[in-house]
This record gives structure tokens, C-alpha cells and sequence, in this order.
């Protein structure tokens, strides 16, 4: 059963994807708007999509208890977050309320699987043991690789 969050991720994604179908049927019309350069710029096919691995950040083994150690370590965490964000692997980051033990997610802009697991094995959350991640395929817009460049616009005070 998928909980709320990936439910939405997932939807979200059959959403676009239904619409991108309908919007261009095979052997309709082009769409006036497309902007091949930026297409291909973000990495989408011709639905305007692209592959994506979203993780699912968990609860891990080894809580790291409060004092200058986590706050070490939670530094690194979001030191690591903006260097992939800066690299273009990672389109989205964010945590969750953590209530049932899902912490937050990550939805890298690789290829695979694999890549995603090595990207995520250099985060200090994943090596001490605070969280551990689970990994899903996902196919979804190409311009959520647009969401780092508009966020920088909407920060009022940076960290």
C-alpha cells in the first residue's frame, strides 16, 4: 500500500503523463508552446517526461542523540542536499512530518536506481545510521528539474 505522499507523487505524475497523451496524440498537431532547447535542456522525451528515482527517507537503526554530533551531522545532510542540487542529480528534496517513521524524500535525476543508492550512500543521515532509504523508479515532468532555479527566486532569507 503506498502511503499518502508517494500515492501523491505517483499521481501527480499519472496526471501529466495523461494529459501530455491527450495533449498530443500520435499523428496530431505540434504544440505551439513546445520549446525544443529547454526540452532538451531538462532531459525530457517527446511527452515532455523523464526517468527519475524518488527515495523514500526512513527512520534508521541508529538515532544520533541531540548535541553537537547531530547537529554535525544534520549540517552535513543539507550541505549534501544543495551539492547535488548544484550538480543536477537531485530535483527535489523535502521532509515529511516524520510521525510514522518516513522522514523525508529525495527525487534524483539519474537514470537508475544504482546511481541513485551511490549519490545517497555519501549523505551523513544514510552513514550514521539515522535514516535509511528506500528506492522507487519514478517517470514523471521534466520541469520538476525547473523547481531549484524558481525556488532561488522565492527565498527571502537564505541559510
Amino acid at each position: 500500500m503506498l502511503k499518502p505522499v508517494a500515492a501523491l507523487v505517483s499521481a501527480i505524475g499519472l496526471s501529466i503523463a495523461m494529459h501530455c497523451a491527450q495533449a498530443q496524440p500520435a499523428g496530431g498537431p505540434a504544440n505551439p508552446a513546445y520549446d525544443a532547447e529547454l526540452a532538451k535542456s531538462l532531459g525530457a522525451d517527446e511527452r515532455g517526461m523523464r526517468r527519475y528515482v524518488l527515495v523514500i527517507l526512513k527512520t534508521g537503526p541508529t538515532r544520533v542523540p541531540a548535541g553537537p554530533e547531530r547537529d554535525e551531522m544534520f549540517r552535513g545532510h543539507f550541505a549534501n542536499i544543495n551539492r547535488l542540487s548544484v550538480e543536477g542529480k537531485l530535483a527535489l528534496a523535502g521532509p515529511f512530518d516524520g510521525v510514522d517513521g518516513w522522514r523525508g524524500m529525495f527525487v534524483f535525476a539519474v537514470p537508475d536506481i544504482d546511481e541513485a543508492k551511490k549519490h545517497v550512500a555519501t549523505d551523513p543521515v544514510i552513514m550514521k545510521g539515522e535514516m535509511v532509504a528506500e528506492y522507487h523508479a519514478y517517470y514523471g515532468s521534466a520541469a520538476l528539474m525547473l523547481v531549484r532555479d524558481a525556488h532561488a527566486k522565492i527565498v527571502q532569507k537564505k541559510p
